[in-house]
């Protein structure tokens, strides 16, 4: 989930950023003190990061060496009963702001900043550097957060699709289950993710998800993703993906690659998310699948730890030292820290005349 309140007040603080108006740190501090939430909202909760995929597009390939664990049920419930999902007041707030500001509504066509204002916007985010479908208690987490009103979403590999328990997920609730697919040649989707992928496989066990999602009247949405890698047969391996679900009950774009810092071709983003300054420490915070409360998802190997699930609840965690100084070095941005030198999103400091 985004705090959607806080995104929206942002802009009044962007616009004086833009007209000079706001030119001292501490400033600029109290004014997003003021409009941030003390009650935190949780953006995802990592309940794994075990993998069995080399993407070669990932850090968690060659530059992860956290231990690898589960979140255990326990924890999960303890964050999870701390929180609270958007009202619908401030939901229908959000879509007209969207809609007025990105010129996006709800019931458009399917795109990377659709999904990032519809469904990141409000669903609790269950991938961090793992692969959910790996987690044998999925099915669990999809029914808490169902009941107590909250949506779900995770991001997988389909070669990892495990039937019965994907159905599980499905009977408990799952909101929204996202396939990512580089290529519909399984020697060149192998080239990207790895030798334990495939596409002739995991299409054919997508057809047998969307197959028992129509017969028992479900509501889950499957989302198919393809990575824009900048690939030479970038457009014509879509457009093949394309045709291959033409006529499916699927959700499907072609996503901007997130981070790119340690690409030698970078090559830009179309994502709303990445082109705008980074919110996050104000208005985000993820859990690991350790229980550490961290930056943010793309602190991969947990380098900026901001407090413990199983020592401090969240608000003091929150609304505690470790955030404050971490929030007024975005402001500064320091040099020597993380989120400036292993990641594309621009700090609010940069803006400060």
């Amino acid at each position: 989930m985004l705090d959607i309140n806080f995104y929206r007040k942002f802009d009044d603080i962007q616009y004086q950023l833009d007209q000079g108006a706001l030119k001292d740190k501490n400033d600029l501090f109290s004014a997003l003190e003021k409009i941030r939430s003390e009650t935190p909202v949780v953006y995802n909760i990592e309940t794994t990061n075990r993998c069995n995929m080399r993407c070669k597009m990932c850090p968690r390939t060659t530059m992860m060496t956290r231990k690898i664990e589960d979140i255990d049920k326990d924890t999960f419930l303890r964050v999870v009963e701390q929180i609270q999902p958007h009202s619908q007041e401030d939901w229908e707030i959000w879509k007209e702001y969207c809609e007025e500001k990105y010129g996006i509504a709800e019931d458009d066509e399917p795109s990377e900043n659709h999904f990032f204002l519809y469904v990141i916007s409000k669903v609790i985010q269950l991938h961090g550097y793992g692969d959910p479908l790996l987690d044998v208690n999925m099915h669990e987490y999809v029914e808490i957060l169902h009941k107590k009103g909250f949506f779900s979403y995770f991001s997988c590999n389909p070669a990892n699709i495990d039937l019965e328990r994907t159905y599980k997920m499905l009977d408990a609730g799952l909101d929204y289950i996202k396939y990512s697919i580089e290529s519909v040649n399984d020697e060149e989707h192998k080239k990207i993710r790895g030798e334990k992928s495939n596409f002739t496989e995991s299409y054919e066990k997508i057809e047998q998800v969307l197959d028992y999602k129509h017969r028992n009247h479900l509501n889950t949405t499957v989302v198919i993703t393809m990575l824009d890698l900048n690939r030479k047969t970038q457009k014509e391996d879509y457009d093949k993906l394309l045709a291959a679900f033409a006529g499916k009950d699927v959700y499907i774009y072609l996503k901007s690659e997130d981070c790119q810092w340690y690409r030698k071709d970078y090559h830009g983003t179309h994502s709303i998310h990445w082109s705008e300054l980074c919110k996050h420490p104000w208005m985000t915070m993820t859990i690991k699948s350790n229980g550490e409360a961290t930056m943010c998802m793309e602190d991969f190997n947990n380098e900026i730890i901001l407090g413990d699930v199983h020592k401090n609840t969240l608000e003091e965690i929150w609304n505690g030292d470790a955030y404050r100084d971490f929030r007024m070095a975005h402001i500064e941005n320091r040099q020597n820290m993380k989120c400036n030198e292993q990641c594309d999103m621009k700090l609010i400091g940069e803006c400060l005349k």
